[in-house]
């Protein structure tokens, strides 16, 4: 029965290493989005939809290891809403801190929109890119994450994962409006998490996904959009208390 993660934007794996080392089952497979720190497919266009057919396939690659427990973060998040949507037979639960991606009226914070500017998108990582890896993670850590974590996220970021970002939110400006539909009663045990510092992800926003979804949610008080990183024992402690009780 795995536990499977899946991280966001502009990140790795790597977000996960402490909350894998508080969980305590031995079960857990941390997923690498295509282009996030690792190459990019022949033909794969980076757009939302292509991320979610990837994760079905994932996902149904690991059936044979049993029920899944599938849990995103940001960008990974909003995968979740998605296939949880179209594709919930794959999985046993659920959990996203990005369930406002499932709300019609969601809005994008300032650096999507930038993103989703063509030119002020490829600028704004030319600038990034052009910088060393210590100021690059200083970004970071005005948004609570510790400083070697932040130098891992920032090390990370290349030509590539700015490319498949730049593709992935123009894919996405009507999100909201494109997937909340289908995000309605899902028929499977699912857990909104709220950190009350993020100021990327509307709490309002995830709580409206979550009442259209028939989620449960779970705040995060102090903790900001990296949750996992700023704290992965209360993160894991969350995980598991919501495992426990789904059954």
């Amino acid at each position: 029965m795995p536990a499977v993660l899946v991280h966001g934007v502009p990140e790795t794996p790597a977000v996960w290493d402490g909350v894998r080392s508080e969980l305590r089952r031995d079960d857990v497979v941390a997923l690498q989005l295509p282009g996030f720190g690792c190459a990019r497919p022949d033909g794969f266009g980076a757009t939302k939809e292509e991320y979610v057919t990837w994760l079905v396939g994932e996902l149904s690659g690991l059936q044979a290891q049993g029920p899944i427990d599938l849990v995103g973060h940001d960008w990974g998040g909003g995968f979740v809403v998605r296939l949880v949507s179209t594709r919930a037979d794959l999985v046993r639960s659920w959990v996203s801190d990005a369930a406002g991606l499932g709300d019609p009226d969601f809005e994008w914070h300032e650096f999507a929109k930038i993103w989703q500017t063509p030119g002020a998108g490829e600028d704004f990582f030319d600038q990034q890119l052009a910088q060393t890896v210590e100021e690059r993670a200083g970004v970071f850590e005005m948004f609570g994450v510790p400083h070697d974590r932040a130098l891992v996220m920032a090390g990370a970021v290349d030509r590539t994962m700015a490319d498949c970002i730049l593709s992935l939110y123009r894919s996405a400006v009507d999100v909201g409006k494109e997937w909340s539909p289908d995000f309605h009663d899902i028929g499977k045990p699912g857990l909104v998490l709220l950190p009350s510092e993020d100021p990327f992800l509307s709490e309002e926003g995830a709580r409206v996904g979550a009442g259209h979804a028939g989620a449960a949610v779970a705040g995060l008080a102090g903790l900001g959009h990296w949750w996992m990183l700023q704290d992965p024992k209360q993160g894991a402690a969350v995980l598991e208390e919501f495992w426990s009780s789904s059954g």
